[in-house]
């Protein structure tokens, strides 16, 4: 069902909500609507995992699982399990840091790349059709939107 959907139906009331607290939960259930969707599309992995794979490749040089988990927002052991699901699919591989062989660095393998090439289309059509109607600044102003929420979230972590 979709989230027009669920609020349209009456039986949950939203009447009373704050819009801050209404944006935060939508956001959430649009979080999981789209992993589902993403994972049942991408069959061979998740939606978290291919995550990892954009931001492993949108990187200059190859990451570290610190440095991955910074830029994916999640704990290093969560990153670390991801991580171990893409190599054991071949998806990636381990290397160690030339400049300090305590770090691993994390590559992406032909496969991913070609993996990737083969559902590059697919990709392209679904953000299409789910960015249809939706204007650049309504995108512009969002992604602000979240980054300023993110910041303030930032003075209440403990």
């Amino acid at each position: 069902m979709l989230i027009e959907e669920v609020m349209q139906n009456g039986n949950v009331d939203f009447s009373n909500i704050p819009s801050n607290y209404y944006l935060l939960g939508l956001l959430s259930a649009f979080e999981n609507r789209f992993q589902a969707m993403a994972d049942n599309t991408m069959q061979e992995i998740s939606w978290k995992q291919f995550f990892a794979i954009i931001c492993i490749n949108m990187c200059k040089e190859p990451p570290t699982i610190k440095e991955l988990s910074d830029i994916l927002g999640s704990s290093h052991q969560n990153v670390k399990q991801i991580l171990l699901k893409l190599e054991k699919k071949s998806f990636i591989q381990f290397h160690t840091d030339d400049a300090d062989k305590r770090k691993q660095r994390i590559v992406l393998t032909d496969y991913c790349r070609e993996f990737c090439e083969r559902n590059d289309e697919m990709s392209k059509s679904i953000m299409e059709k789910m960015f249809d109607g939706v204007t650049e600044k309504e995108v512009a102003t969002t992604i602000q939107t979240i980054i300023k929420i993110e910041k303030n979230l930032r003075g209440y972590e403990g």
